[in-house]
């Protein structure tokens, strides 16, 4: 009996420790898990607000791109037909946004007069800067009537060109050294014709590499700005005595006119029935008179 009077107590304090390292241990955790969860907020600010899906439409009809994998080599292009009451005005702005962001103009067209002007233009922008174009564009006091967005992932072509480059050049190198160690002009003469042809491959190869590289830092966006049709405003009809009389002197002048115009055809033409008339009675007593004896 006594035993168990000593035993019950320790059962009892270390009941109580366990439950109390365990109510640290879960305080800690919430404490450590809001502390990460806020880091993390700070440090990426697409995890606390996740960005729409890529190629999801703007506001103003223009889809605008929200991300694309850094790693991957792509050509960015886009189309936007717009309307606007002054095309050559937006187009300057255009031209504006294009230079804000670092871009510049490759192309623009301007022409018409007066309400039938139209302009056209393609602009090149920083690739990282293609989604903020397009918002800007977007952004333009002018309705959107069409647009598209295109990417053309080019990675598999630009490693393919990049190994065959490395490839290449090691060639070269190795054409380089049999060069310094060939012994005869014959010898020379082979590898330096071997060593030429390497090195146009390589040239064509770079410049492939170049290309790729270009257009993929650069995004183009071509513009069209047609003019702004502005509805014809209806007014309400409402009755005007004066209009009203003025038509029914019209219509009468038109009456009277006609009737002249009857008389005058009776006048010229008239006589014509008057001696077909004439011609039948003559010979209607012509031949009364052939029938009565003498």
């Amino acid at each position: 009996m006594r035993r168990f009077i000593w035993v019950l107590p320790a059962v009892l304090l270390l009941a109580a420790c366990a439950g109390a390292g365990t109510s640290a241990t879960s305080s800690g955790r919430s404490a450590l898990g809001g502390t990460a969860d806020s880091a993390v907020s700070k440090a990426d600010p697409a995890v606390a607000a996740p960005a729409p899906a890529q190629g999801e439409a703007g506001t103003n009809g223009v889809p605008v791109p929200q991300a694309f994998d850094p790693t991957r080599a792509v050509i960015l292009t886009a189309n936007i037909a717009m309307k606007a009451t002054d095309p050559w005005a937006l187009s300057d702005k255009a031209q504006a946004v294009a230079a804000g962001v670092g871009g510049d103009v490759i192309g623009l067209s301007q022409s018409g007069s007066g309400d039938q002007r139209v302009a056209s233009l393609v602009i090149r922008v920083p690739s990282e800067r293609f989604t903020d174009t397009l918002r800007q564009l977007r952004a333009l006091d002018a309705e959107v009537v069409s647009s598209t967005v295109d990417g053309k992932d080019v990675t598999d072509q630009f490693v393919d060109l990049k190994a065959r480059l490395t490839a290449k050049q090691a060639e070269e190198a190795r054409y380089n050294a049999l060069l310094t160690r060939a012994s005869t002009i014959d010898e020379i003469l082979k590898i330096d014709s071997a060593l030429s042809n390497v090195r146009t491959q390589i040239e064509q190869l770079q410049g492939q590499v170049n290309s790729i590289s270009a257009r993929t830092q650069f995004s183009t966006i071509t513009v069209s700005i047609s003019p702004a049709i502005a509805p014809v405003g209806t007014t309400p009809s409402t009755w005007d005595p004066a209009k009203t009389v003025a038509l029914a002197f019209a219509t009468l002048t038109a009456v009277l006119r006609g009737f002249a115009d009857v008389a005058i055809w009776m006048l010229v033409f008239g006589w014509i029935p008057l001696l077909a008339l004439a011609v039948a009675l003559i010979l209607t007593r012509g031949r009364r008179s052939v029938r009565t004896p003498a």
